[in-house]
């Protein structure tokens, strides 16, 4: 499915274009190289920038050891046992890769997961931790069979909108990208719209989906996964059609960036710049528009086996990263060019969640969900509002045009 070049000693390397003038032949010459990542996505970025991601997969084959090790020492059923108690065992493996005392089970499943699962056992681990394999099994084995079959040729506004979306969604990729890829898409967005009639479909799914028919070895296996995602690990209402869920999402990280980071907030402020300009789509995609691939992965890693609670520990990452940055900003155009520039280029996972989990601090679920509620009346007070203003100017535009058509 996916286009990959290998390196002459077999292994996953890069392939590669370099392109530089002759005037900027030097010592310093800046080259830009383009090559496909691990998901068949086309990069473009300097040498550096490859030196960064060569460094990071060296590590992901070490880190991909203590997966290999527990393999052999387990069984190749080991996974499931994940999902259970935090890890039946784990701990019982010696874990010397990982670093630092031995923990409980718990802590050394979240160790292990950080520290990034190997992209060949990335299916197997996020269905299990995720919940994904419990929710299945609660349902006969032909349900999502029986599901495209009943809803076949059906049209909605769901499915007029998603067939908008096709096209749109990562184009050029050498497999999403072409009629085989779009039509096993479609089908997954199209039956979880008939699956939950409350989200339905949403813009900023496709992306999520197309995400996870990549990792995911089988297309349900996706739609499992999907369903899992909105149903367990997000906050509820979402996707819903107000986006409720989200408004209160932006408003609890808005406070978030205020006590982690206070003084990228109170100059933000200062300039009137509001966060949700840039994390509304950060939080809708789940950052799959707006970093790496690879870097994605990393993040939804966490994401499938911690919690919604992992996307505000990245969001407030990258604002940290940029600090300095930011606060030498003062146009908003310039912050959503810093931040968006930034993210496009965070080739290196581990920066990235060393500085979510180890500078940000401590954030649990219970706090977030306490500060969720906090904020729920305030969203759902707004939306109404802006709900009544709505119906308001379209009942004086009906009134405007019944008097147009009365007049002689």
């Amino acid at each position: 499915m996916l286009v990959r070049r290998r390196d002459s000693s077999g292994g996953d390397g890069f392939g590669m274009q370099r392109h530089c003038s002759k005037a900027a032949m030097s010592p310093a010459a800046s080259f830009s190289v383009k090559f496909q990542d691990l998901y068949g996505f086309a990069v473009e970025g300097s040498l550096e920038d490859v030196n960064v991601l060569n460094e990071v997969r060296e590590r992901v084959k070490r880190q991909g050891k203590v997966w290999w090790a527990m393999e052999a020492s387990k069984g190749p059923n080991w996974i499931s046992s994940l999902s259970a108690g935090g890890g039946e065992g784990l701990s019982s493996l010696r874990f010397s890769l990982l670093g630092g005392a031995a923990a409980g089970d718990g802590d050394v499943r979240k160790k292990l997961v950080r520290k990034g699962v190997p992209p060949a056992l990335r299916p197997k681990v996020w269905f299990s931790v995720s919940g994904a394999a419990k929710k299945r099994s609660t349902v006969p084995d032909s349900y999502y069979d029986d599901l495209l079959r009943a809803i076949d040729e059906k049209v909605t506004a769901a499915t007029l909108q998603i067939d908008q979306d096709l096209p749109r969604t990562f184009p050029g990729h050498p497999w999403l990208d072409t009629p085989q890829g779009q039509a096993s898409l479609r089908r997954v967005l199209v039956a979880y719209s008939f699956r939950d009639s409350d989200v339905g479909y949403c813009q900023g799914l496709n992306y999520v989906a197309a995400l996870l028919l990549l990792v995911m070895t089988a297309e349900e296996d996706a739609f499992w996964m999907l369903a899992v995602l909105l149903e367990d690990v997000l906050v509820n209402d979402c996707y819903t059609d107000n986006l409720s869920g989200c408004h209160v999402e932006q408003r609890v990280f808005k406070g978030l960036l205020t006590e982690k980071s206070p003084r990228i907030a109170a100059h933000l402020d200062e300039m009137g710049f509001d966060v949700s300009l840039v994390a509304t789509e950060w939080f809708l995609c789940l950052f799959s528009k707006s970093l790496p691939s690879e870097t994605t992965m990393r993040v939804w890693d966490v994401l499938f086996n911690e919690g919604a609670k992992v996307l505000f520990h990245v969001a407030l990452a990258i604002f940290k990263m940029e600090e300095e940055r930011l606060l030498g900003a003062h146009q908003i155009g310039d912050v959503i060019d810093i931040l968006q520039t930034s993210t496009r280029h965070l080739y290196d996972p581990d920066e990235l969640l060393t500085v979510a989990f180890d500078k940000i601090g401590s954030m649990t679920t219970n706090a977030i969900t306490r500060q969720r509620r906090k904020q729920e009346p305030a969203v759902m007070a707004e939306l109404d509002q802006r709900l009544r203003r709505l119906n308001s100017l379209r009942l004086e535009e009906k009134e405007e045009a019944l008097l147009e058509r009365e007049e002689p």
